[in-house]
């Protein structure tokens, strides 16, 4: 059987499709291929941008500012030495980019102006850390990317 040159480019065509369309649903079916969204609901997230860059700002003012580092015991966060411990309160999202299912809270509990996520809750790599708190009333939102060793 002669196959002529317009057979051949409808069977390549038909098999390229065919190669494509079982990747794709071998990524859609397939649990190792995360394609999970950066946000649970984006929408819902975006409408409080403003109230957001209000928080980021009202840090940015702050004449001492809380740092974040990587020590190694762990994520130190360290208040500055002129607030009081007890007035603080908040929380420190931790988020993996890599895969949401490291992502975990941790509730500001200060003892002598610093809070310390331990070692072994972190993986090697890149961290996120959003801080999220408030002192006598005023709300703050620090951000903060880390690299763990």
């Amino acid at each position: 059987m002669k196959i002529n040159w317009g057979t051949g480019i409808v069977i390549a065509f038909a098999l390229f499709m065919t190669f494509i369309l079982y990747f794709v649903f071998e990524v859609q079916s397939n649990s190792k291929y995360d394609n999970d969204l950066v946000v649970e609901e984006y929408y819902k997230h975006d409408t409080h941008f403003q109230e957001e860059m209000a928080r980021i700002q009202n840090a940015h003012d702050l004449q001492h500012k809380p740092s974040i580092k990587y020590t190694p015991e762990g994520v130190a966060v360290i208040f500055p030495a002129g607030f009081e411990s007890d007035k603080v309160k908040g929380n420190i999202q931790l988020y993996r980019p890599s895969n949401k299912k490291f992502d975990f809270n941790t509730q500001i509990a200060l003892t002598n102006s610093e809070i310390i996520i331990p070692q072994k809750k972190l993986l090697k790599g890149r961290w996120d850390v959003n801080m999220e708190w408030q002192y006598e009333g005023k709300k703050y939102l620090t951000k903060e990317v880390i690299y763990v060793n």
